[in-house]
């Protein structure tokens, strides 16, 4: 199964779309620090599905 079909990952798509829009009316002093974190954790999750679900389907 492709990991962009499992819900989990759909999600966390959506999760990302909505981070990147609440930091984008953070402060521009806090772009290269708590922007830039919450940005990175969010892009991290469905990377980490899409990672999970290749080495599974090598199986």
């Amino acid at each position: 199964m492709d990991h962009k079909e499992l819900d989990v990952w759909k999600k966390s798509m959506d999760l990302v779309e909505l981070v990147y829009s609440l930091t984008s009316q953070f402060p521009s002093d806090e772009k290269y620090g708590l922007v830039s974190q919450m940005r990175r954790a969010a892009v991290s999750i469905p990377s980490n599905i899409a990672e999970g679900a290749s080495r599974k389907s090598d199986d």
